[in-house]
């Protein structure tokens, strides 16, 4: 039913020639979809032909951008205009690696993003991969070893200081509601994070016996209530993040990882260990997550029961992989007409990979 729902209001798909810039290409013969603000919309403060990045009726959104995941961010910034009431306000914050050794360099994105969408307001932001390199230790994927992975921990430190809330999106989502919505969601008290929670999910599965049988260790979560949470899908306070010094305090945490392997999951174990307990609840809606199977195995999943604003190809397999290969699951149909690549029609359906 939700594949149904969906299709009826998707975008058209981009089907002609392409040129191909590595792992993305924009459809030259086509223009792509620009979307407008209605009447009702705030007009926002431009600055040349973009809106100026401080103002305050712009909705911030963050994201990385690489070679190989930039094909994901493309269709979830074309899903995330397609629905939004006012696209003209929203705002994009482009985090890339300043790495030498990518494929496509810090100039090659940034024109990627412009020619794609014109007129969209955003900003490429360097990321510097020696802040967290020797922070990081292996883990159970070696794509979840990327530096790019850590840097929405830097996220307070590298946009503007006049932006106090920002939303943080992995690449591998799309937005099938208005993101004014998920915007507009208060952070009671003093939390500087607001997600989704999984209450049922057995929180000790994310630590090692070795942490949970050091008293010093798993105090941390004495007197909490500590939830799963997917880091993929944040609302951010940045003001809240910089005052509790939470770069910090996730950055400690790595340290202690490095000598006592205390979890396995890349990135989202010490965002646990911080925010655990302390995160504003959001609707599960904003995070279907898990769309991409097992971390390790390329398997399908299906959508869980309720309503469904935003669809996440969280775990190892990606819908733009699994529809070139001609063997997609069945939820990433909806993925592809936000897809600008330029599929010329849909591969074979395979639920079994």
């Amino acid at each position: 039913m939700l594949v149904l729902i969906l299709q009826n209001v998707r975008p058209p798909l981009l089907t002609a020639s392409v040129k191909e810039v590595e792992h993305f290409a924009v459809a030259e013969c086509c223009t792509p979809p620009e979307y407008r603000n209605g009447p009702e919309c705030p007009i926002p403060v431009t600055n040349g032909s973009h809106s100026a990045v401080c103002d305050p009726f712009l909705v911030h959104v963050a994201m990385t951008l690489d070679s190989k995941y930039l094909r994901g961010s493309i269709a979830a910034v074309h899903s995330i205009l397609k629905h939004s009431s006012c696209p003209e306000n929203v705002y994009f914050h482009f985090i890339a690696s300043d790495s030498m050794s990518n494929t496509l360099k810090f100039d090659d994105l940034t024109q990627i993003v412009k020619s794609t969408f014109p007129g969209l307001g955003f900003k490429v932001y360097p990321f510097s991969e020696s802040l967290v390199k020797n922070l990081i230790s292996s883990s159970i994927r070696q794509a979840l070893d990327d530096p790019l992975n850590y840097a929405r921990i830097y996220l307070a430190d590298m946009i503007e200081p006049c932006i106090d809330r920002v939303i943080y999106l992995d690449s591998d989502i799309i937005m099938v509601d208005d993101i004014q919505k998920l915007w507009s969601i208060t952070l009671t008290g003093s939390r500087a994070i607001g997600a989704p929670e999984y209450c049922h999910v057995n929180f000790t599965n994310y630590f090692t016996s070795q942490f949970w049988f050091d008293p010093k260790l798993s105090k941390v979560f004495e007197g909490k209530r500590p939830c799963y949470f997917n880091t993929g899908v944040m609302v951010m306070d940045l003001v809240r993040w910089r005052e509790g010094s939470y770069r910090k305090r996730i950055e400690d945490w790595m340290e202690i990882h490095r000598e006592k392997r205390i979890y396995e999951l890349g990135s989202l174990p010490p965002f646990l260990l911080v925010f655990g307990g302390e995160v504003e609840a959001i609707d599960h809606r904003w995070n279907q997550h898990g769309l991409g199977g097992h971390n390790v195995v390329n398997s399908c999943r299906s959508v869980h029961s309720g309503p469904v604003s935003l669809l996440h190809w969280s775990g190892k397999g990606k819908p733009w992989a699994r529809l070139d290969t001609g063997m997609p699951c069945s939820i990433d149909h909806v993925w592809a007409p936000y897809d600008l690549y330029g599929h010329n029609d849909l591969p074979k359906h395979h639920d079994q990979l």
